[in-house]
Parts: structure tokens; sequence; C-alpha cells
């Protein structure tokens, strides 16, 4: 079935740039086909003080500060090269206000990658909750620091908005602050249907018609869960499922293990398919040096699937290693679909575009009227990827699938 696009006319869908193509493609998804543009004036002073401005009826002297009575306003906000994510915050902060001040009943932010996730706590045991007991060790690498992803709530609550959505957020002191200041109005989606759907559907893989020889892995056991509830989502009876540890011995190296509770050995794994899974990548270090681990069983294949790419240099020099074979990643960081920022990982990479399935989730938490896909998202892989010219026919064959 076709995902539905005819728009709600209580919701206006803008971002913290008005060319945002991620913003503009899931406006589109809930049925907004009017650019953002002409939603919403990014006016900047001469001063570079920032002030937005909802664009109404210039005519219309009976609605003055109301012309968002009773909509909801939706921020779609995402990374970029040409501004901070300081700046962007700042938008954030601005856009809301202004839109409850004309008269909007709520404001939704909806941030594919949370920013300031990975200041998740401060320089006290108190400033933080985590599902391990703090040591001396752990406060001490936060001295001299703010709690700042703390602040960014506060700060987003306090300029109106009302709720919250992102995609895999990893942290639980984050996702207990988000879920306090938004008194539950937090929606942290993990994306357990788009991977399993991509990887029962495509040839990225190669497994009996159960399981054999398919090996789900998590690099660590902070990421147990979710990798085994992709394991469970996937249901193949006969899949293998495994985990690894990692010792830090200094501050930049670290040993790889068998997780002394995996689920599974290495026993029978030889020539398997290996799909190792993660929330996020900043330098890659951890995952070539897993991958390396992994070889020791010489897989047919091995993948590395990672919500959240942030291509730095380094991370694309390191995972261009023969040990990973292919990456598959989602677009909650919309430059990583750039080619040049890809560099040279274009030949190995796949990345899934979020931005319908996000629109469908957010109809669902609005309670808009929607038919759901069965595959709410899109495809982006370069003609260097041996696998291209298939994952084309994979591309008609779920097209003919969803219009069945």
């Amino acid at each position: 079935m076709g995902f539905s696009t005819e728009r709600s006319n209580n919701v206006v869908v803008v971002s913290n740039s008005s060319d945002n193509p991620f913003a503009i493609d899931v406006a589109y998804a809930m049925g907004q086909h009017e650019d953002i543009a002409d939603l919403i004036s990014m006016k900047h002073f001469m001063n570079s003080e920032f002030c937005p401005r909802f664009i109404s009826d210039e005519n219309d002297l009976e609605n003055i500060g109301n012309n968002l009575k009773d909509k909801t306003v939706v921020i779609v906000s995402t990374s970029s090269h040409v501004k901070s994510r300081q700046e962007l915050a700042m938008s954030n902060f601005f856009i809301a206000r202004t839109a409850k001040e004309n008269g909007a009943e709520k404001v939704f932010l909806v941030e594919p990658d949370l920013f300031f996730s990975a200041q998740d706590r401060g320089p006290s045991a108190d400033l933080g909750e985590t599902l391990f007991e703090r040591d001396i060790h752990d406060i001490k690498k936060f001295d001299g620091q703010a709690f700042t992803s703390k602040l960014y709530a506060q700060l987003l609550k306090v300029s109106g908005v009302d709720a919250v959505l992102t995609i895999h957020n990893h942290s639980y002191s984050v996702q207990k602050i988000f879920s306090d200041v938004f008194e539950g109005d937090f929606h942290n989606l993990i994306p357990y249907e788009i991977y399993s759907h991509y990887l029962l559907n495509s040839n990225i893989l190669n497994y009996g018609p159960n399981g054999e020889g398919l090996v789900l892995c998590a690099p660590d056991k902070g990421a147990r869960d979710f990798v085994k509830t992709m394991f469970d989502t996937i249901g193949l009876s006969k899949a293998k499922f495994i985990m690894l540890d990692k010792v830090r011995t200094n501050e930049r190296k670290v040993e790889i293990t068998l997780h002394k509770e995996s689920e599974h050995t290495f026993e029978g794994l030889d020539g398997c398919s290996i799909v190792l899974f993660d929330d996020m990548v900043r330098t890659g270090s951890t995952v070539v040096k897993s991958c390396q681990f992994l070889k020791q069983i010489s897989p047919e294949r091995m993948v590395f699937a990672v919500s959240h790419f942030y291509a730095s240099d380094e991370g694309r020099e390191r995972m261009a290693h023969p040990a990973i074979g292919e990456i598959l990643t989602l677009n909650t960081l919309p430059t990583i679909l750039n080619r040049d920022e890809q560099g040279r990982l274009r030949k190995k990479m796949v990345v899934l575009k979020v931005e319908k399935w996000i629109a469908q989730e957010l109809n669902k938490i609005l309670g808009l009227a929607q038919t759901e896909d069965m595959n709410p998202y899109k495809i982006d892989m370069s003609s260097k990827n041996p696998r291209f010219k298939r994952k084309i026919w994979f591309s008609d064959q779920l097209e003919d699938l969803n219009e069945g």
C-alpha cells in the first residue's frame, strides 16, 4: 500500500534552514507540498541577528499574532556543513518561540541525530543518570565541562518546544533527561524494521532460508539489547547472535575479545555472513579492530551497520580497510549522501534514507490518518558499489510489492 500524502491543515513543517533537503522530504511525505521558504522567512538583520517570521497574509488585520492558531509546528533539524550545531540550535529556539507567540498549539522538534548527546554527563555523580555506577574516573572525564545535553533540553522547553523526536539515541542519560523535561513526550525511534526489511530483502548478505550462516554481532555489552532486538525482529531461527568485548588498554587503544556472556561462540561460524551493528561511528578505530577480530572465522561477507555516520577524514580513511566489506547506514546526518563526503567508501556504502519513515511515525504520534508503507525508506547506493546493478532489481521488486 502507498503512503498517504494528504496534508493535514493543522500541521506546518519547517526547518532551521529553508533549503534543508531532509526537511523538505519529510514535509512532502506528510503531504505538505509548499516550499518551506513560502511558510517561514529566515530573516537576518544587518547586525547578523536572526529574526524568523512565519509568513501571513499582509492584508489580514484580524488575525495578527494568531496565524498559527490550533496548528502543530514541526521543526526538522539536521546537521549541515554551512552552520554549526550551536547556530542551528539557536535557530531552533527562536523558531519555536516564534511559533508559540503566533498561536501554535504545539511545537514538535524532529532532530534525527540529537544535538549535544555526547555531552551527557557532568563533573559530579548527580549530573547524569547512567546504567552503571559512575566511578571517579568517569566523573573526572567531565571535569570542567557542563552537562550540556540537559541544558539543551531545558532551553528547548523554555523556548516553546513541547515534544522531541530523534533516532537511535544511545545515551541512557540523554533519554532520561529529555523524557523528564518533556514529561514523556520524547520519542526515540529505533530503526529495527528499516534494517530488518533491507537485510531480509536485499542481496547484501548470503544465508540459508532459516538464517543458516547468518550472524548478528553486538560490538559490546552496551549494544546488546539493541542487537538482540534486531535479532528477534529478523526472526530467522537458525541465525546466531554473538557479542564482543572491548578493553581499553590506554587512551587510544582497545583490545577486542569474544564477550564471556556471548550467546554463541565462534564454533561452526566459518564462512558465514556477519552484520556488526552500532548506533554511531566517529573515528572508526574500534569498528575496524572488531572486524579484524571477526576475520578469524573467515566470513563470506562482513557488513557494518550504523545509524549515525560521522564521516570524519580519520573515519573514512580507517573504514576503507578491507576487513569491512560493506557499510550500511541511515541519513540521519544528511551530508553522508554527498559523494565527496563518502570518499573512497563510495565503493562499499549503502545509505537508507528515512524521511518517509519519520513522516509515517510523526503521523502516528500526531494521530493523523495514513496508510503505512511496507518499506518506508529509499536506497541510495553509488554506481561504484559492485551491488549497484542488482540493487536496481531490488528497488523495482520493492516497488512492485508495494503497489500490489
